[in-house]
């Protein structure tokens, strides 16, 4: 349920989840891609029968997840064809990041990323506050990378710089106080740590510091682009 704190809420396999949906897509699309480009014999029949499951699968998740009226991708109810629509989530990222996603639905997705998702430290996760770590106020790395990229695929360059230079603001201040990186981030209230779920907020992450480090790479790629001011 919306804002529950009891784990006995979840509905994990209830649900037919957007984000996973869009890997799937892409792993497809991957496996079809490299027995093309291996050239041997029965490779051209496998790499269309992933082909074929790649349309189908972006097809049926086009039509099932995607609201029209919310401009959002959703998680469905597998029982009941419904989209949980009560529940916002970075997921609807997936499909603006894996290139499933029309141009329609990406700017109109992008646009609510921006709006309702983009906080002062970068994405929120959820806008659930449930004292659970997967939901607000805290960001994870991973997802600012989805949803960064995933913007700016749609065109909202302008989206996908103010959530990079928002993260990276707050990493940099983090560190500068504490001396470390952390798994994730509070991101609505920089004024605080990240915390909830089962375990203390970890020191460190490989995923904090990778995404950090492209990050900030993409920024020194366009301070160098940047023509010089007189």
């Amino acid at each position: 349920m919306p804002g529950s704190t009891d784990l006995r809420s979840l509905e994990t396999t209830e649900l037919i989840p957007v984000d996973l949906n869009s890997l799937l897509y892409h792993a497809e699309r991957t496996i079809a891609a490299l027995r093309l480009k291996r050239g041997l014999q029965g490779d051209a029949q496998a790499a269309a029968r992933f082909t074929a499951a790649a349309n189908d699968r972006r097809r049926a998740l086009l039509a099932a997840a995607y609201d029209s009226t919310e401009g959002f991708f959703f998680d469905v109810r597998w029982r009941t064809g419904k989209r949980v629509t009560d529940r916002p989530t970075m997921a609807a990222a997936a499909p603006l990041y894996f290139g499933l996603a029309t141009p329609e639905q990406g700017r109109a997705v992008a646009a609510r990323l921006g709006r309702d998702f983009l906080k002062p430290g970068g994405f929120v996760t959820t806008q659930n506050a449930s004292g659970q770590q997967w939901d607000a106020p805290n960001g994870w790395p991973p997802l600012q990378w989805l949803g960064a990229q995933a913007v700016r695929a749609y065109g909202r360059e302008d989206i996908a710089n103010d959530a990079r230079n928002r993260w990276l603001a707050l990493n940099r201040r983090t560190y500068r106080v504490t001396g470390k990186m952390t798994e994730k981030y509070d991101v609505s209230d920089l004024s605080k740590r990240a915390g909830g779920g089962e375990y203390p907020t970890q020191d460190g992450f490989g995923w904090t510091n990778g995404v950090a480090q492209a990050m900030a790479a993409q920024e020194r790629a366009r301070q160098v682009a940047a023509p010089a001011r007189p």
